[in-house]
């Protein structure tokens, strides 16, 4: 349930279409939903924008597929992060799909490790997210802030593989950069890219640490601690991993 809707609601019990009774039946669930083992918080998107979002990890097929569901009855787009394919066998299995035509079912994105239901195509971004990592093995954080970010309507465009061991690789994409609003740069190892992006643009660089690297990067600490440190003014940082939260902020800082 968010804004638009809540008006449309409003509107159709003025003009004697919907009941109040059958209004209320509606907004009943606000502004959460009590599963027993989780309390869904349909008032989310009113407050922030967006739905609440899924975080798969640690539930079982089951629970995310009753969550998911539960989302999906109030309308709108519905993420879920870190999920499995077994949680997403279950959440299509869940959801009545007969509601949907094949372009708005859900649909499991293996490198996000994501499962989506888009049906709220409008663009709320005023600009281009642009999405960088810095090796191959970083796309699936990467890929997880482009799945939100896109999910939150906004125009992402993505360049991966462009480390600060071959600079020029990053260089050949200056034109892309310049033209961003705003820009997510993934990085393990010494997670140094994110300066070197910040110090080449005049706009908000979010920086993810990757848990990616050799025994002294410590599964993204050294990585973290790197990006916390950059002498780019520009640069923020997010938890280890969390290619969720950049894509999150980046789209409210887009909608700005």
């Amino acid at each position: 349930m968010n804004s638009q809707a809540l008006r449309k609601l409003f509107e159709q019990v003025r003009k004697k279409r919907l009941s109040p009774d059958e209004a209320v039946e509606r907004l009943r669930h606000l502004p959460f939903e009590d599963l027993g083992f989780a309390k869904v918080d349909h008032h989310r998107a009113l407050r922030h924008g967006m739905p609440e979002v899924i975080f798969a990890e640690g539930k079982t097929p089951r629970q995310v597929a009753d969550i998911f569901t539960r989302l999906a009855a109030h309308g709108g787009n519905v993420l879920a992060t870190r999920a499995t394919e077994e949680q997403y066998a279950a959440v299509a299995a869940a959801v009545d799909l007969a509601e949907y035509r094949p372009e708005y079912r859900p649909e499991y994105r293996p490198i996000a490790r994501a499962i989506v239901l888009k049906r709220d195509r409008k663009r709320h971004g005023k600009g281009v997210i642009v999405v960088v990592s810095a090796g191959t093995s970083d796309i699936p954080v990467a890929e997880e802030a482009v799945v939100t970010a896109e999910l939150m309507g906004n125009n992402v465009q993505h360049i991966y593989d462009v480390g600060v061991a071959g600079i020029h690789r990053l260089l050949a994409h200056r034109g892309a950069l310049a033209k961003a609003r705003v820009i997510v740069v993934c990085a393990g190892m010494e997670g140094a890219l994110p300066s070197v992006v910040g110090g080449l643009v005049g706009v908000p660089v979010i920086a993810v640490p990757t848990s990616v690297g050799y025994g002294a990067a410590f599964e993204g600490l050294a990585a973290l601690l790197g990006m916390m440190n950059s002498c780019a003014s520009n640069v923020s940082v997010v938890n280890i991993d969390n290619g969720f939260g950049a894509g999150y902020v980046a789209s409210l800082i887009n909608r700005l």
